[in-house]
């Protein structure tokens, strides 16, 4: 710790706030910060989300960091075991803090499960079936960690899980966000259009649209970036949005950020976490797809692993060499 540089964290700049959230919100720096920081910080359930197998032993704030975050449709005091999870992101930040990998993990691949602590037995499933198989809840968020742990031999430095209901309400108080389409796609969910171009959102709307994954070019794969994009998106807005002079409203959107949250810091303070990331560029965002194509089995459609390609990324993600295989790799990266 360096007490002389623990200055007052320029919120537009960061995007991982907390470091566990598929979304986490930049915003402008205020009077008052620490109060505000303390009251946000009351908002975010903790829990222990991470298999003692899948976590670090211990973490250091000028990295590499890597986190675990899960999105789903119900907040994870919710028990559920029909529940999967929507969305899987792993967070991976190298050593200095200037850049953030956003790799995104198809939920139809195929993996290898580990026997839950529940009593479920493991064996071959789609990824996204972890989450039900441990029992859902926080049995279901250690089992996914377990799961990714194995196929990756990645430990992590913390876990989050959020909850879109809750993310919608940020968007809303942010006055929504831009977001580019580049296919038309039909809801399934509402049956909207969204029409190629660049459109202002709310938060309903954003949400449904990063949600498809039909009638998309590239499929789950799309989904998976415009979910990227979304992040960019959110962080740009909370940047141009001037909250400096409307302390009640920045208010109301840390309330809503954290009360989306579920967290596991691996015991690291959420501020000295804010604290480390604050300097992180909104331009240093790279997408990445695990490298894998889609495959029926026995008349099962899943997304298959490329064990060469794939295996390299989760090497280069455990010795923190994941620009080296980006630049090697470049048809499975992507800006966000």
């Amino acid at each position: 710790m360096r007490p002389s540089r623990r200055r007052t964290p320029r919120w537009a700049r960061i995007l991982l706030g907390a470091g566990l959230a598929l979304v986490l919100v930049a915003l402008a720096a205020v009077a008052g910060l620490r109060m505000l920081t303390d009251r946000y910080d009351r908002t975010v359930s903790r829990e222990q989300l991470l298999d003692p197998g899948a976590r670090k032993d211990d973490t250091e704030l000028d990295g590499p960091l890597t986190y675990l975050l899960v999105g789903s449709d119900r907040r994870l005091g919710t028990t559920d075991e029909s529940q999967r999870s929507d969305s899987i992101l792993v967070v991976h930040v190298p050593a200095g803090l200037r850049r953030a990998y956003l790799i995104s993990v198809p939920r139809d691949l195929l993996v290898d499960i580990p026997p839950g602590a529940n009593g479920s037995p493991g064996g071959p499933d789609k990824i996204n079936a972890a989450y039900e198989r441990g029992g859902g809840g926080q049995g279901g968020v250690r089992l996914l960690s377990a799961t990714l742990s194995r196929l990756t031999g990645l430990r992590f430095d913390g876990a989050g899980v959020v909850d879109f209901a809750g993310f919608r309400a940020v968007i809303d108080l942010l006055g929504g966000v831009r977001m580019c389409v580049d296919t038309e796609v039909r809801s399934i969910h509402t049956g909207a259009v969204f029409s190629p171009g660049c459109h202002r959102m709310d938060g309903g709307q954003a949400l449904d649209y990063v949600r498809q994954r039909y009638d998309l070019p590239g499929g789950d794969y799309d989904r998976q970036h415009h979910q990227q994009q979304l992040l960019r998106a959110m962080m740009e807005q909370a940047g141009q949005t001037d909250l400096r002079r409307n302390p009640v409203k920045l208010d109301r959107v840390l309330r809503a950020v954290g009360g989306s949250l579920t967290v596991d810091t691996n015991g690291v303070p959420i501020e000295e976490l804010l604290l480390a990331l604050r300097d992180l560029p909104a331009d240093a965002l790279l997408g990445v797809q695990v490298p894998s194509a889609p495959q029926t089995i026995d008349e099962v459609s899943y997304v298959v692993l490329d064990d060469a390609v794939g295996g390299g990324l989760f090497a280069a993600l455990r010795d923190d060499r994941v620009a080296e295989w980006a630049t090697g790799n470049s048809r499975w990266v992507r800006p966000v």
